[in-house]
């Protein structure tokens, strides 16, 4: 049977459903970018937690600017919570955005102090996260301009740990 699909749909079409597909490499060990019609399809690795949202941080920056030219003069502190490990992410990335159209500072560097998850009085289960991000203000004639990421989505976010580690998939809207 998986030759005949093999044979009819074609090599692409199957490739589509049984692999990756990396449009453009981010920085190695850390994300690559998949392919997407419209918007940027993010994926990040993690040995661990931290370094996943560490990594998925970096990207962030890395799509709007070469972090690699951004100094660290500026320090600032994030913290979120959220209701499961995908709505965490999801409220990280999008804290770090706002540091970028509060005060217009763009990261190179992000480091996480501290992953929990605790039950409530309320029974519920409750994830946080804490960190630091250092940067500068985004100034155009040091700093390429690549993308403006206006927003970070749900479309297609999840976040797995296998025997290699750990990934990240989200898309940031451009």
């Amino acid at each position: 049977i998986l030759y005949f699909i093999y044979n009819f749909l074609g090599v692409s079409y199957l490739r589509e459903f049984s692999e990756e597909r990396i449009a453009a490499p981010g920085i190695s060990g850390k994300f690559d970018y998949l392919e997407h019609m419209a918007d940027v399809y993010i994926l990040a690795y993690g040995d661990n937690l931290i370094e996943l949202f560490e990594n998925s941080g970096l990207s962030l920056f890395e799509t709007m600017t070469d972090t690699s030219r951004v100094s660290s003069t500026i320090v600032r502190e994030v913290d979120v919570q959220g209701t499961d490990l995908e709505n965490l992410l999801y409220r990280w990335l999008e804290e770090l955005l706002s540091l970028y159209y509060v005060e217009n500072i763009m990261c190179s560097s992000i480091r996480v102090k501290e992953i929990s998850i605790k039950r409530t009085v309320d029974d519920d289960i409750e994830y946080y996260i804490k960190g630091e991000c250092r940067g500068e203000i985004f100034n155009p004639e040091k700093h390429e301009a690549r993308v403006e990421v206006k927003a970070v989505t749900y479309h297609l976010m999840r976040i797995i740990r296998s025997e290699d580690g750990w990934r990240a998939y989200f898309v940031l809207d451009i």
